[in-house]
């Protein structure tokens, strides 16, 4: 089966020092290295772990070159991103976090991965970018926390 490709928010990489995150996160993680899924990024994440802890770094440096697809900060998602914060789905001070959705939703990630309840995994957020996402031409995107995905799991109906 053709890994899933899940686009990671900085939010999951740093929940692998979070105590309250670890879990999931490390798991995310752990699929990405055992081939299970393919991590999407964009130059957002790099930008947010420039000021992380070494140990973080040292994580995301280990993953294997194969697991992780960058997607380029395009003209198309920047346009994307600026019909989510015309849309007031987020204020401009947080169009970084819109940068991350319309990065997965052009990059035709399976899911966005996300630790931020407040701006990007929250009902009303969903369906609002969404909402855009219809209006603009593109699909639904799924948006999810780490909790919801489970690679190493099999389907038990």
């Amino acid at each position: 089966m053709k890994p899933l490709r899940v686009y990671v928010d900085t939010s999951v990489i740093g929940g692998c020092l979070d105590e309250q995150f670890r879990e999931e996160s490390c798991r995310l993680l752990d699929a990405a290295r055992a081939g299970r899924l393919t991590l999407l990024v964009s130059a957002v994440v790099g930008r947010e772990l420039a000021s992380a802890p070494p140990e973080l770094l040292d994580l995301v440096r280990g993953l294997p070159a194969a697991c992780v697809q960058e997607v380029a900060l395009t003209e198309e998602i920047i346009a994307l991103r600026d019909a989510y914060l015309d849309a007031a789905i987020v204020s401009r001070k947080w169009s970084d976090d819109a940068t991350h959705v319309a990065a997965a939703t052009v990059g035709r990630a399976d899911a966005i991965v996300s630790w931020n309840f407040r701006h990007i995994v929250r009902l009303d957020k969903m369906k609002a970018y969404n909402r855009v996402n219809l209006l603009n031409g593109y699909g639904i995107l799924t948006i999810i926390s780490p909790r919801e995905v489970f690679p190493d799991e099999s389907d038990e109906h």
